[in-house]
C-alpha cells in the first residue's frame, strides 16, 4: 500500500492511503494524496500548490536490485583481487535464510554477483591497510582495461581498490583517466570511485555499496525525477526529498543516494522517536507490521543505533541503517504447509500489496494471512482501505480449505486460527529476544505497536511480555510516513580512522590523535555543507554535529559516540572523549566491562548537518467520558475465536472520543487499519489519539 502524510503549517495532519502502483510510484502517490486531503474536504489541484516540501518513502531502488534490473556496470579491482567481488563474504551464502537452512551447508547458494566476471578488470597498485603506498599504480594499464569495458557496453564504471580510504590518489587517478577515455570515446556514462562515496574499511562491504550506487540508485533516481515532475505538474514547486537509512531525509539530487536503498520502515522508527520526545518516553521498542515484514527496533535513553555495517539484499553494505531487525513476516506472508512434517510455514515470502487470493486482481494463488483474517471475520472485506478494494471471502475460505485445512486434516477455521496463533507466537518471541539479547527487559520499555496490519495483532504478540504500556496510535497505518513528516533534513558522512592512543599516553601523543580526528571531522564538513549548498541553504543555516566512533584496542566492536566537544584544543578535549565513550559503553554493557588499560582506538569520524524543519503536532483533544458515542457503533460481526464463532462489538476509529474506555471482545475499524482487542484485554483511547492497550487478566 501507499501511504501518504500531509502536514499544515500548525503541525495539524491527514493521513492517506491507496493501492500501490509499481509499474508507475507516482499514480499511487497522488491516489493516496487525494485520500488523505478528502478528510479535510479539499483537492490535490488546490493543496499541492502551498506545499512547501515533500519526501519520499519506498522500495524502488531496493526492487530494482533484489530483482537485478540495474544497469549493465563494469568495475576495476587490483591485479588478481578480480574474482573477490563475485566470491564475496561467506556470510552472503546464507544471509536471509531461514534457521534450518543455515545449519545445512548444501542450501548454501551465492546470489549472481551484480557485476559478473567477464565486466571486470584488474589494475596492479597495492596500498597497504596503513596508506603507504607498496605498489605504485601502474597507469599503463588502465586504458586498456577502461578500453575493454567500453567495448562491451557497460553503462557505468566502478572502481574500488584495496584500503583506498586509506590513501585515495591511486584510485582518483584512475578515476581521472577512465572519465578522460569514456570523454574522448563520445560516449556519456557515469564513473564512481568508491573513495568519493565510501571512504570506509571493509573492502567488500565498500565495493558492494559503491556497486549499488551505479547499478540501482543512480537509475533510481530517473524514478524519484518522475515522481517529482508528477507531483509539478499538480502544481507543487519544492525537490523532493528522499528518507535515508541513517534516518534523516536527503535531495533526490543527493551524491549518496544509495542511502535512501531502504527507508519505509526507517521513517516508523524515526517517527517513534519523535512522539516519545513529545510524549516523555526515552525507551521505546518499535513494532511495524506490513504486508511483507515485522520490522522492529530499539529506541533506548532516547536515542537511535546506528549498524555501520548492515547486510540487505544478501549482501553486506557500508551504509549507515538505523538498527533494526526484520522478520518475513506480514500480513501478505505466504502460507504453506510442509509435505514432510505437515506443519505450517509462514513467509518469509509475501504477496506484499497483492493482498492475498481473497482479492482477484492481485493474480494471487498463495494463501496469505490476510486470507486467514478474512477466513476469521477479523477484517471486514466490505472496507478494506475505505472500500476500495473489494476482498472475496468465499475465494480466501476455497484456498485454505484445499491449501492448508484439508492437508493438516483441520476445519477451515481451525486452520486459519492456527495460522494466526503461529504468527503471533513467531513475532512475539522474535520481539522478546531482541529485547533480552541486548540486555534489557520489555518492563523497561514501552511498546508502539504500528503499521496497517500492526493493530490486528498487537495484543497477540505482546501478550504476557510484560511491556511498560502498549499503545497504537490512530494513524498507525501512516506512522511510517508520519516518521518522514518528523525527520529533519540531513545529510551525513563517515570516514574511516585509524587512531590508536595507549591508557595513560603522553600529551602529545593525545594532541596529535585529536588533530588527526580534527583534520577528519573538518573535511566531513565541507562535504556535508556542500550538500547544502546544492540545496540553497547557506553554511551558517547548518546545524553540524560531531560524531566518532571508538573501541577499546583489540575488540571487534566500535560504539558510535556523539563528541561533547566542538573543536579541538587540548589534552582536556581528548579525556572529554574518552569520558563520552565510556559512559555510553558503561550503558550498552556494564562499567565492570570497561578496560582502560587496553587503550583506545578511534576508528572512524562522522558528521550530521541537519536543518529542521515543520515537523507535526500530535493531536491533543478534550476528555470525554469511559462510554464511546453511539455514532461510533458499527454493530455486531461474527468473529471465529478459540473454537467457535463469537458475536463482537465493531466500532468506528474516527468517531471514538478521547477517554473512550473500548472493552473485550471489540474490533475497532477505520478505512486504513483494524484494531483488535481480544477477550482479556482493554483499551483506553487518550487524548493524543494513541490507544492504550490493558491487560486485564
Amino acid at each position: 500500500m501507499t501511504d501518504t502524510f500531509i502536514i499544515d503549517d500548525q503541525g495539524e495532519f491527514v493521513v492517506g492511503k491507496a493501492q500501490s502502483t509499481p509499474y508507475d510510484e507516482s499514480i499511487g502517490l497522488i491516489n493516496s494524496a487525494k485520500d488523505a486531503l478528502s478528510y479535510w474536504d479539499t483537492s490535490v489541484e488546490t493543496e499541492f500548490p502551498k506545499l512547501l516540501a515533500g519526501v519520499y518513502s519506498g522500495t524502488a531502488m531496493l526492487n530494482r536490485l533484489v530483482q537485478r534490473r540495474g544497469r549493465r556496470v563494469g568495475l576495476i579491482v587490483n591485479k588478481g583481487m578480480e574474482d573477490f567481488h563475485r566470491m564475496g563474504r561467506a556470510i552472503q551464502a546464507y544471509l536471509g535464510y531461514s534457521y534450518s537452512d543455515r545449519l545445512h551447508i548444501n542450501t548454501h547458494r551465492y546470489d549472481p554477483p551484480l557485476v559478473p566476471g567477464e565486466l571486470t578488470r584488474g589494475v596492479t597498485e597495492r596500498v597497504d591497510l596503513f596508506g603507504n603506498v607498496v605498489i605504485p599504480l601502474y597507469e599503463h594499464e588502465v586504458e586498456p582495461a577502461v578500453r575493454e569495458l567500453l567495448e562491451m557496453d557497460v553503462q557505468a564504471i566502478v572502481i574500488s581498490l584495496l584500503h583506498s580510504y586509506r590513501y585515495p590518489a591511486h584510485e582518483r587517478k584512475v578515476r581521472d583517466i577512465a572519465r578522460e577515455m569514456i570523454k574522448k570515446s563520445g560516449k556519456d556514462i557515469p564513473v564512481f570511485a568508491s573513495v568519493d562515496y565510501y571512504p570506509v574499511r571493509k573492502e567488500s562491504h565498500r565495493t558492494n555499496t559503491t556497486i549499488i550506487e551505479a547499478y540501482a540508485a543512480d537509475p533510481s533516481r530517473e524514478t524519484l525525477k518522475k515522481i517529482n515532475q508528477r507531483i509539478s505538474e499538480k502544481g507543487a514547486s519544492f525537490d523532493l526529498r528522499v528518507m535515508a537509512s541513517h534516518g534523516g531525509t536527503i535531495s533526490i539530487e543527493a551524491n549518496e543516494l544509495a542511502r535512501t536503498l531502504v527507508s519505509g520502515p526507517i521513517g516508523g522508527v524515526v517517527g517513534a522517536k519523535y512522539l516519545g520526545e513529545l510524549l516523555g518516553i526515552p525507551n521505546i521498542a518499535c513494532s511495524d507490521i506490513g504486508g511483507t515484514s515485522f520490522d522492529i527496533a530499539l529506541i533506548t535513553q532516547g536515542d537511535l543505533s546506528i549498524n555501520p555495517s548492515p547486510d540487505m539484499a544478501r549482501l553486506v553494505l557500508s551504509l549507515p541503517l538505523v538498527a533494526m531487525d526484520t522478520v518475513g513476516a506480514g500480513a501478505g506472508s505466504y502460507v504453506r504447509v510442509d509435505p514432510n512434517y505437515k506443519s505450517i510455514t509462514l513467509g518469509p515470502d509475501s504477496a506484499g500489496y497483492r493482498v492475498g487470493v481473497c482479492y482477484p486482481e492481485g493474480g494471487v494463488d498463495t494463501v496469505t494471512v490476510s486470507d486467514c483474517h478474512v477466513v476469521l471475520g477479523l477484517i471486514n472485506p466490505d472496507n478494506f482501505l475505505g472500500g476500495e478494494v473489494k476482498l472475496y471471502p468465499e475465494r480466501a475460505y476455497k484456498a485454505v480449505k484445499e491449501q492448508i485445512a484439508d492437508p493438516l486434516g483441520l476445519s477451515v477455521e481451525d486452520a486459519a486460527y492456527g495460522v494466526i496463533d503461529l504468527l503471533e507466537s513467531q513475532l512475539r518471541n522474535y520481539l522478546e529476544s531482541m529485547i533480552l539479547g541486548k540486555g534489557y527487559s520489555p518492563s523497561q520499555y514501552v511498546c508502539f505497536s504500528y503499521g496497517g496490519g500492526g493493530p490486528l495483532h498487537t495484543a497477540g504478540y505482546t501478550k504476557g511480555l510484560g511491556f511498560d504500556k502498549v499503545m497504537v496510535p490512530a494513524w498507525a497505518a501512516g506512522f511510517s510516513a508520519f516518521g518522514c513528516a518528523a525527520a529533519d533534513f540531513e545529510y551525513r558522512y563517515d570516514k574511516t580512522l585509524d587512531i590508536n592512543v595507549d591508557d595513560g599516553a603522553a600529551d602529545e601523543i593525545k594532541l596529535a590523535a585529536g588533530k588527526e580526528l580534527l583534520a577528519a571531522w573538518e573535511e566531513l564538513k565541507e562535504k556535508v555543507g556542500n550538500e547544502f549548498v546544492k540545496n540553497h541553504f547557506a553554511m551558517d543555516d547548518v546545524d553540524f554535529r560531531l560524531y566518532f566512533r571508538m573501541q577499546y584496542q583489540g575488540q571487534l566492536n566500535d560504539l558510535e559516540i556523539e563528541a561533547p566537544i566542538k573543536d579541538f584544543q587540548g589534552v582536556k578535549d581528548w579525556d572529554a572523549l574518552i569520558e563520552a565513550f565510556e559512559e555510553v559503553y558503561t550503558r550498552v554493557y556494564a562499567k565492570a566491562a570497561r578496560s582502560p588499560e587496553l587503550g583506545y582506538s578511534i576508528t572512524g569520524a562522522i558528521v550530521r548537518g541537519l536543518v529542521d524543519v515543520v515537523k507535526p503536532k500530535i493531536p491533543k483533544e478534550a476528555l470525554s467520558g469511559e462510554e464511546p458515542p453511539k455514532e461510533a457503533y458499527l454493530g455486531k460481526r461474527k468473529v471465529y475465536w478459540k473454537g467457535e464463532w463469537t458475536e463482537v462489538d465493531i466500532w468506528e476509529m474516527e468517531k471514538l472520543k478521547a477517554g473512550n474506555r473500548i472493552r473485550a471482545f471489540s474490533i475497532i475499524e477505520s478505512p486504513a487499519t483494524t484494531y483488535v482487542v481480544p477477550p482479556g484485554f482493554e483499551t483506553v483511547l487518550d487524548e493524543h489519539r494513541i490507544f492504550h492497550l490493558i491487560e486485564v487478566d
